[in-house]
C-alpha cells in the first residue's frame, strides 16, 4: 500500500506537469482544456482520502501524525460542502435583512406611536392607587339625532334651512392646492382639553380634564393630523398656542391668531379648530364615542358647521354654504375610509371662526372620556383623508 508521502509527491509532480500542459493547450484549444483539467480533477480524487475533503486550499489535520497539511477539494465536493461558521453567516446575513427591512418598514396607522406607549406605561404603574369617581361607557353614535343622510353622510340639522346633500356633495370645493405652499392651518382653540391615559371603565378620582403639556393635550392630536399630511409632501401649519388660559374668550384669542397666519401665509384655503367633546350623564358616567377600525378602538369624530339664517342671531357667516359643502365631503371621504369614524354632521346656529376660509370648520375628536392613544389614532385617519381631498384639488 502507497504511503501518504508517496501519494502527495505523485500529485504534486502531475499538477507541475498539468500546469505546463495547460499553458500551452489553453492557447489551441479551449474544448481540450476543459477535458484535461477534469481528468487531472478525478486523477487528484482517487488518491485523496475521503475524510480529507473540507474546503478549497484549507488546512486539515492527518489524524495519524497530527501534522497539518494542504489538500484541494474536487469541484463537485466543493459545491456540496458548507462549513457551520458559513451556515451561521448565512442566516446572520438573512437575519440582519429581515430586520432592516421592518426597520424601514412604513408604520401603520394603527401602530401607537412610542410617546403615548410610555404614557401608557407611566399611568399602569400608578393605576393600582387611582380610586373610582365614576363610570366611562363607550358608545358608537350612528344615527342619534340624525334629520338627513344620503349614502353615508348623516347630519343632524337644528336650522329651519332643509339641505340636499347629494346637491351640495356634487359641488366643487373653493380650493387650488399649491404642495409649494401652506394650504392647512391646524388650530385648537380650547387648547388644554385633554383625555384619559388607560382605556378602563371608570375614570378616578382627580382626573385630568386639561392641560398645558403638549404630549397630553389637543396639540397632541393636532401634530398626529399634521403628520400624516407632510409625510404626503403637504405643507401645514399647526398653532400650538394655548387660547383658553382662561377659558373666557378663547375664541377670540384663536381668532386673531389664526388672522395673523392668514396674513403671512395667504396660500392658506383650510382652517381646522380641533377640539374634544365632553358628554357626561346626570349620574356621572361619562361617554366616549367609540369606533373599531382595523381591529383598534378610535374615537369618533364630531364635524361642526355652521349656518347664518334669518332670525338664528348669526350675522357673520354669510358664505356659510361654501363651508358646508367642504363639512359634508369631508364627512364622506371619513366614511368611505374608514365606516363608523363619524357622528352626525352637526349643522347649527353657530359660527364660532368659520368664516375666515370658504374651508373652515370646527372639529371635535371624541372626548374626555376617550383616550389620548384613540384620539391619536383618530387624528391620523383624518389627517389620511385631508390627503385625498388635498390630492383631488392639487394643481
Amino acid at each position: 500500500m502507497k504511503s501518504k508521502a508517496t501519494v502527495f509527491a505523485r500529485i504534486t509532480a502531475a499538477m507541475a506537469s498539468t500546469a505546463v500542459l495547460i499553458g500551452l493547450l489553453c492557447i489551441f484549444h479551449s474544448q481540450f482544456f476543459e477535458l484535461l483539467t477534469d481528468a487531472v480533477l478525478l486523477f487528484a480524487k482517487s488518491y485523496l482520502p475521503s475524510k480529507s475533503v473540507i474546503s478549497l486550499n484549507s488546512s486539515v489535520t492527518d489524524s495519524s501524525s497530527g501534522q497539518i497539511t494542504d489538500v484541494f477539494m474536487p469541484t463537485e465536493a466543493l459545491a456540496e460542502a458548507t462549513t457551520p461558521d458559513e451556515q451561521q453567516t448565512e442566516a446572520q446575513q438573512k437575519e440582519d435583512a429581515v430586520t432592516e427591512e421592518n426597520q424601514t418598514a412604513k408604520p401603520k396607522l394603527t401602530d401607537t406611536d412610542s410617546d403615548i406607549k410610555k404614557l401608557i406605561a407611566e399611568a399602569e404603574k400608578k393605576a393600582a392607587k387611582d380610586k373610582k369617581d365614576g363610570d366611562i361607557s363607550d358608545y358608537k353614535y350612528v344615527n342619534d339625532g340624525v334629520t338627513d343622510s344620503y349614502g353615508k353622510v348623516k347630519v343632524k340639522n337644528t336650522n329651519k334651512t332643509d339641505i340636499d346633500i347629494k346637491a351640495y356633495l356634487g359641488k366643487e370645493l373653493d380650493l387650488d392646492i399649491n404642495k409649494n405652499e401652506p394650504a392647512v392651518l391646524i388650530y385648537h382653540t380650547h387648547t388644554t382639553e385633554t383625555y384619559q391615559l388607560l382605556d378602563r371603565d371608570f375614570y378616578p378620582t382627580g382626573n385630568v380634564t386639561r392641560t398645558n403639556d403638549e404630549g397630553r393635550n389637543m396639540v397632541r392630536v393636532g401634530k398626529a393630523i399634521c403628520e400624516r399630511l407632510e409625510n404626503a409632501g403637504y405643507k401645514v401649519i399647526h398653532v400650538t398656542d394655548i387660547h383658553d388660559n382662561p377659558y373666557s374668550g378663547a375664541y377670540s384669542r384663536s381668532r386673531k391668531t389664526v388672522e395673523e397666519y392668514l396674513k403671512k401665509y395667504p396660500s392658506i384655503q383650510i382652517t381646522l379648530d380641533i377640539h374634544r367633546d365632553a358628554i357626561q350623564y346626570n349620574d356621572g358616567t361619562k361617554i366616549a364615542p367609540t369606533v373599531e377600525i382595523d381591529g383598534k378602538k378610535a374615537a369618533q369624530i364630531m364635524i361642526i358647521s355652521g349656518c347664518q339664517e334669518e332670525g338664528n342671531g348669526i350675522t357673520n357667516l354669510p358664505d356659510w354654504k361654501e363651508n358646508l359643502t367642504f363639512a359634508l365631503k369631508l364627512q364622506k371621504e371619513l366614511e368611505e375610509g374608514f365606516p363608523g369614524i363619524t357622528r352626525p354632521l352637526y349643522f347649527c346656529a353657530r359660527s364660532y371662526n368659520m368664516n375666515l376660509t370658504h374651508c373652515s370648520l370646527l372639529v371635535e375628536v371624541g372626548s374626555d372620556a376617550n383616550t389620548l392613544e384613540e384620539a391619536v389614532y383618530t387624528g391620523k385617519c383624518l389627517g389620511e383623508t385631508l390627503v385625498k381631498i388635498l390630492k383631488e384639488y392639487e394643481k
